[in-house]
């Protein structure tokens, strides 16, 4: 038998290993690539708490996690599957009922069920990297494997309940002054610190103290108001989101019921938040901004080097793209005309900065350091080094190749040269230069500093090297990039200008511009599409009317409304009215008689007798519309696949986050069904109403989206 002294052979049950070192049983975890708790973790964790129970010579047990984390969380892949056991509830109990002292030594991740497990233990360090959550929340879900019982108990109420509904990540200081975990590593070695402190619990003969006896619910009073207070706000935010009133449900039972029926009821709130409609769209995006980043190019070819850029233009988007580079710690040059653009456009990038020191989430040192990498010049000339620019100039072709002729001539061989155009034809604008396989588009979207989506547009002739540079680009301003063909719009504007036409032809028809912005705010959309409209300012979407005229389908419907009220110079907010009326600069507008007057005398010319839509039947034409483009969009390959949709809604247009996007919502409501609406629509309408072939076939063979998902 061995003694305290030899270490007992280490055994392994698939991606667990344990063996005893002197007085403690230590426990790893290797399931790369983040040690994720799936069914063999779990089977694993088991076994090894038997056989520390098991082994005399263990005073204590150590669980630590191989790689870079602890445990990242539950193996999403099995939600909504036959569950296997042992449960991860049933694991955590095994765990938190062992005889012997168990500490969690926690780096990197510990997130989701791996916080659970640690909550579990009876011990918790962590190295100076650990980020500690329950992020449940993001996918639809609480936590389900003692997280809402166990948390409260041992932290409170108030920051157990907020970590669980923002689904933030605490860094390891943090997690210590919340009394998550009881010391702080000085090393990010886990398995050396945990094992050290491990044995000081054995030498002062330390006893098992499990957190479901901790005591922090004591003050019921205290708990009680923050429970409520959480109620209150949540059922204020949570705008249709099932999971969020579900996590307050459960943490009310850690004050209100013994913790072995407080487990029950969380369990059971778990397994009605597996089966809602909402975890499958959450997970589904979950999933596809991962995937999105996998296309040919980014497989095929490495990015070239990004250590400076250029940026042509400092209106708003020239500065918010400027600040998005100068944040990620890339120098930027910016050019303008003259002297007086140039200090405009400095003045917008300083804008950002000096907002943010105003809320007090930056220091007038820090923005001095983030601002010695920004310079401007009045000539062309001082890009004659820089890795990549981005022209992001006014939206009209000649002044595009105007710009392009000028970084053709000064920018260095290999530099990526890339346009912000949002509409205009790339391979004109790559054509135009001597070397073509350097441009690319990257169609960012305003505030550029701010919003998550990033079009890479991918013109005929740029090399793979130079797309690969778009995605590193994206993952270095933290976003989410989308690969796009070169087509009027891309992905997004072009879906965007075929769900606006739709809506517009039901304003002509019979519902208001009020109505329709408040169906598409009730089905998870922040804004509808005239606030978004009056917020970009109409007269952008004139300028593109005005552009396409005259290749206009003369077969093809035209509402004038928007005319009309551009006409008047009601470009929205910015103008003070648009759709909606802005008194005073209000952000909020309210609705606008004159505009009804407008609609009304647009009817009357159209001879078009008003009908009443109800809020369903508003929807149902605004997603048929969108679905059918997207459909297209797919068909034509200016998408990759149906995912790379619905991460474009999702980061770029709004798109609410439960339902998936929109390829995802068709596949819920049932392609069928989808495909049915848009052949009644047809009957009014078949010009505007043509089925894409694509949903045609998806149909025929009683296939859908998600089976087009796969990497390209």
């Amino acid at each position: 038998m061995a003694t305290n002294d030899t270490p007992s052979p280490s055994t392994s049950t698939g991606p667990v290993t344990f063996e005893r070192q002197g007085d403690v049983f230590v426990v790893a975890i290797d399931n790369p690539p983040v040690n994720a708790l799936g069914v063999d973790v779990r089977r694993g964790l088991v076994a090894a708490i038997d056989a520390a129970e098991a082994d005399g010579a263990a005073k204590a047990v150590l669980i630590v996690g191989a790689g870079r984390n602890f445990i990242a969380g539950a193996d999403i892949r099995e939600f909504g599957k036959t569950p296997q056991p042992p449960s991860l509830p049933e694991a955590c109990l095994k765990i938190e009922n062992c005889t012997k002292p168990v500490v969690a030594a926690i780096h990197g991740a510990a997130l989701g069920g791996g916080l659970e497990v640690a909550l579990s233990a009876h011990y918790r360090i962590a190295s100076p990297t650990a980020k500690l959550g329950l992020p449940e929340v993001a996918l639809g879900l609480l936590p389900g494997s003692g997280g809402t019982q166990r948390a409260p108990r041992l932290i409170g109420v108030k920051p157990a309940i907020e970590l669980m509904l923002s689904g933030r990540h605490a860094g390891a200081k943090e997690a210590l002054s919340l009394g998550l975990v009881d010391r702080l590593a000085t090393e990010a070695d886990a398995r050396a610190e945990g094992l050290a402190y491990a044995n000081e619990l054995i030498a002062a003969n330390a006893p098992v103290r499990r957190t479901r006896d901790a005591g922090a619910l004591a003050d019921k009073e205290a708990a009680r108001a923050a429970l409520e207070a959480a109620r209150a706000d949540t059922a204020k935010k949570s705008r249709g989101l099932f999971s969020p009133m579900k996590i307050v449900e459960a943490v009310e039972a850690a004050l209100t019921l013994p913790f072995d029926e407080g487990m029950a009821l969380e369990r059971k709130l778990f397994l009605q938040c597996i089966d809602s409609p909402q975890r499958a769209g959450l997970i589904h995006a979950f999933f596809a901004e991962r995937e999105v980043l996998k296309a040919p190019e980014t497989k095929s070819a490495s990015p070239r080097a990004l250590a400076s850029a250029g940026i042509v233009g400092g209106g708003t988007m020239g500065a918010g793209i400027a600040v998005a580079m100068l944040d990620a710690g890339i120098p930027v040059t910016m050019i303008e005309r003259d002297d007086t653009q140039l200090a405009r456009g400095r003045a917008n990038v300083e804008k950002v900065y000096d907002g943010l020191i105003a809320k007090g989430r930056m220091t007038p040192e820090a923005k001095g350091s983030v601002m010695a990498r920004f310079s401007g010049s009045t000539s062309y000339d001082a890009l004659a080094n820089v890795d990549i620019v981005v022209e992001a100039v006014f939206e009209d072709m000649a002044v595009k190749k105007a710009v392009f002729a000028e970084l053709d001539r000064v920018c260095k061989r290999g530099a990526v040269l890339a346009t912000n155009t949002s509409y205009l034809d790339i391979d004109e604008i790559a054509a135009s230069i001597s070397r073509p396989q350097d441009v690319v588009g990257l169609h960012f979207f305003s505030p550029a500093n701010i919003m998550k989506l990033l079009e890479i547009v991918v013109p005929a002739k740029v090399s793979a090297d130079v797309v690969a540079t778009g995605f590193e680009l994206a993952k270095k301003l933290k976003k989410v990039p989308v690969r796009a063909g070169v087509c009027d719009g891309f992905i997004g504007n072009r879906i965007l200008a075929v769900y606006r036409q739709a809506a517009d032809h039901m304003m002509e028809d019979g519902a208001s511009p009020y109505d329709i912005d408040a169906a598409v705010r009730n089905f998870g959309y922040p804004m509808g599409p005239f606030q978004v409209s009056d917020l970009a300012g109409g007269d952008i979407g004139w300028a593109t009317r005005k552009r396409k005229a005259a290749t206009r389908d003369p077969k093809a419907r035209y509402v004038q409304i928007a005319d009309r009220i551009c006409e008047r110079g009601w470009f929205g907010q910015k103008t003070q009215r648009g759709y909606y009326l802005y008194p005073e600069g209000a952000r909020t507008g309210q609705p606008d008689p004159e505009v009804l007057a407008i609609i009304d005398a647009e009817r009357e010319r159209a001879g078009i007798k008003p009908r009443a839509f109800t809020e369903e039947e508003i929807m149902r034409r605004y997603m048929a519309a969108m679905i059918n483009e997207g459909a297209n969009v797919v068909l034509q390959r200016i998408a990759l696949r149906p995912l790379d949709v619905d991460v474009t809604f999702l980061y770029g247009y709004g798109f609410p986050r439960h339902r998936g996007g929109p390829m995802k919502y068709a596949d819920t409501v049932g392609l069928p069904k989808v495909l049915a609406d848009i052949q009644e629509f047809a009957k009014e309408d078949p010009v505007f109403w043509k089925p894409s072939p694509l949903l045609v076939q998806l149909v025929e063979r009683g296939a859908d989206f998600a089976s087009l998902n796969q990497s390209e």
